[in-house]
């Protein structure tokens, strides 16, 4: 199936759904299992299935997944989680709403990721988990990272929110070998999106069992109705968007080499403007392209190209937020805008182009042109 065109304004992203997605929807309201269900578990063993994970646990967000996995690593009032700076704030907030406290970790300037040796310099005694990035779609440098959560006895969970497809060497994200806990998102801008939702993935079998439990209010069935053994959430998901998920997890292989070619593509119409870092792979895994994020020069005003560019009638955003800049981190933690310099800079730099399977060749040169152009308007040639 090829994607049709999209309209004269490029919209940032726009999820790649048909016809498939539709019929499944009508079977599952048609059927009138809405709730969790059948669907649910068939999504979980196709994520299962990809990822290599031994359990894959739906919920409702990639939120609730991160919050679940807190909990799941026994994280609590006093302790500390060291947390990717450059993220988008939920990443932090759960850490709050488990009574812990977060400490942001500068990111890598090449690739926006968790930089190991700020990790090193802030890891310590107090710490229980470190949870780490996949920015964009851009794996970490997991390997160094885990080496280091490990020998501090801290659990290892992996944000992969914007990476599932992903690998690190031949290794899947997902798998226990790469992290203990790893989160996945299926939000509308997300590789794989269902609307809203999520899923966690782990290996160890008694994990993966409270996970379930904990998702559903902390009941387990007994005979004809449930025993509450702890107090827990609503974080299922439900077989509406679960039908949708099936039918994306379908199309994947497809989805993620048109995102691709199209990022590579527009790197290739922008490779000769001078001082952009365009994205590309790292050493340790390739770049999936859930967001095509551009860093410009600290010269040029980034708020400024994007309202150039919507007059051009290309939307575009920023990068994401710095954690340690926000208001209500500051507030509670202590920092000040600028203290996580990389991150600092990237918030206040970076730009994310339009990038979606539906665009099509002519979408990119129409982007690529609007960007030249308003970047040549501010020196950049």
């Amino acid at each position: 199936m090829v994607p049709g065109p999209t309209s004269t304004r490029i919209p940032l992203t726009r999820p790649w759904t048909g016809e498939a997605e539709l019929e499944a929807v009508r079977a599952v309201l048609e059927g009138g299992q809405l709730a969790q269900g059948p669907r649910v578990a068939a999504f979980e063993e196709a994520v299962r299935e990809l990822t290599g994970a031994r359990h894959a646990v739906a919920t409702s967000s990639c939120t609730t997944a991160l919050h679940l996995a807190l909990v799941l690593a026994g994280v609590g009032p006093g302790d500390e989680v060291a947390v990717a700076d450059f993220t988008f704030p939920a990443t932090a907030n759960v850490i709050v709403q488990q009574g812990a406290i977060p400490v942001p970790v500068d990111i890598d300037p090449a690739t926006y990721a968790m930089d190991p040796a700020d990790l090193a310099r802030r890891i310590g005694p107090r710490t229980r988990a470190v949870m780490v990035v996949d920015p964009v779609g851009s794996p970490a440098d997991h390997a160094s990272l885990r080496t280091i959560a490990r020998a501090h006895g801290a659990c290892y969970i992996d944000d992969a929110a914007c990476a599932i497809g992903g690998r690190i060497g031949e290794l899947p994200l997902g798998s226990g070998a790469v992290a203990d806990l790893t989160c996945l998102s299926f939000h509308a801008r997300k590789v794989v999106t269902t609307g809203e939702g999520g899923m966690l993935l782990c290996d160890d079998d008694e994990i993966a069992e409270r996970a379930r439990r904990l998702r559903a209010h902390g009941g387990v069935r007994d005979g004809g109705r449930f025993r509450f053994e702890e107090c827990g959430f609503n974080y299922r998901l439900s077989d509406i968007q679960a039908a949708v998920g099936i039918e994306q997890m379908r199309r994947l292989p497809e989805i993620l080499e048109r995102r691709r070619r199209l990022a590579l593509a527009l790197n290739t119409q922008l490779a000769d403007i001078p001082d952009l870092q365009l994205p590309g792979d790292p050493p340790w895994g390739p770049h999936l392209f859930q967001s095509h994020v551009t860093l410009l020069p600290e010269s040029v005003d980034r708020d400024a190209v994007i309202a150039a560019m919507a007059e051009e009638g290309v939307e575009t955003t920023i990068g994401t937020y710095a954690v340690h800049a926000e208001p209500a981190f500051g507030r509670l933690i202590g920092t000040r805008p600028g203290d996580r310099p990389h991150a600092w800079r990237a918030f206040r730099s970076a730009i994310t182009l339009p990038l979606h399977p539906r665009m099509t060749e002519a979408d990119i040169e129409h982007v690529a042109g609007s960007f030249r152009r308003v970047l040549a308007a501010r020196g950049l040639r």
